[in-house]
This record gives C-alpha cells, structure tokens and sequence, in this order.
C-alpha cells in the first residue's frame, strides 16, 4: 500500500480539480485546449505559462522601484486663503500620528504601506528565489503571502485619496500630485502581480 501511495505521489501526469477535489490522470493537453473534470466539468490546472514567472517577477518588482515615490511625492495640493501646502501619503501617515491619532495612523502604516510591500516582496522572492528556497518554506512563503494579501489595502488608500480630493474641493482649492498617478500605477502593477503569480510554478519548478 505505501509503495502504491508512493507511486501515486510521484506522477507528475495526476491533477485535482479544485471545484470538487477528483484527482484525474491528466494524459498531454494541446496548447488551444483543456482538461475538465469528468465530474463537475471545471476545468483543470494542468500547468503554468512559461513565462508566468518571469511577468510576475517583473511587475512586483516594478511595483517596488515605484512604490517609495508614490509615498514621498504630493499626492495633492492644497490651497485655502493663498496658503497652499503639499500633502504625501507618508507625511499624512506621519501627521496623523504626530496628532495623536494612533490608532488610524497604525492602521494606514500597517495595511496601506508595510502590508503590500511586504506582499510584493514575498512574490518577488519566490520568483526569482525558487532554487535557494526549500520546498516547505516556499509552502510557508506562500501561505504568509495569502495571509498578507487579505489585510493589504493599497487599492483602497488610492480610493480614499481620490474621495478626498472630492470632498474637499468644494471647500478648498485642490490639485493632483504627481503622486496620485504613480500611487494609481502601483496599484495596478501590484494587481497584476498578484494575478500574474501563479503558485503552481512553485511546485513544477521543484520536479524539474
């Protein structure tokens, strides 16, 4: 029975599906086609693109080079009775905790900046790293980076900022940063890294 199960672990042609969990022996699959599940008919993962790990290396760490100007450079100016002033989301997170307000400055600290960097970084590491990291602590990599992942809210800063810049015009003067554009280009690097990495890789690469 062991040498049995050992055998079975060892294939590398055997597939779940992740809708209903039915292991298949997935025979060679054509470019234009796909493996469905002879049960639910989802389709199987039987694979990652050659160069999924080369994009998601790429676009993390293009989200990291831009990631320090996006927090440094003004996100907006604001002018109220001929006083401008310039606010970034780093002198912001500072602000709030020089005020006082911890709490809300802990949390945009931790969630909108440590969080996603933290993410972009794992993904990176794991793509470029995969022959220098062992095989369980890639397991261990990779469930911190769905952990990171749910608490990570840099998308949702952008769309907090961009409220902001409404709410206040009807008050004050205000204009867009530079750091508004490169803040919504992280953004959108860091999504596609984050769908660009596929954790299938992890393990193929391991069999070869």
């Amino acid at each position: 029975m062991m040498g049995t199960m050992g055998q079975l672990s060892t294939r590398s042609d055997l597939g779940a599906c992740h809708c209903c969990g039915l292991v298949h022996r997935i025979p060679a699959v054509g470019s234009r086609s796909v493996a469905c599940c002879t049960r639910c008919h989802s389709v199987i993962k039987h694979g990652v693109h050659p160069r999924s790990v080369n994009r998601a290396a790429a676009l993390a760490l293009a989200a990291l080079i831009l990631y320090p100007l996006a927090l440094w450079l003004p996100v907006m100016e604001i002018e109220r009775l001929g006083h401008a002033s310039h606010a970034s989301i780093w002198s912001g997170t500072i602000g709030l905790l020089a005020e006082g307000h911890l709490f809300v400055g802990l949390a945009v600290l931790l969630f909108s900046v440590i969080a996603p960097v933290a993410k972009l970084a794992l993904i990176f590491a794991l793509c470029t790293g995969q022959r220098l990291i062992a095989r369980q602590d890639r397991a261990r990599v990779y469930r911190l980076i769905e952990i990171i992942g749910r608490w990570g809210m840099v998308d949702v800063l952008l769309v907090a900022i961009l409220v902001a810049v409404v709410k206040l015009g009807d008050l004050v003067e205000v204009t867009p940063g530079p750091g508004v554009v490169i803040f919504g280009v992280v953004v959108i690097l860091s999504l596609l890294a984050s769908a660009a990495f596929d954790p299938h890789a992890i393990w193929e690469e391991a069999n070869d």
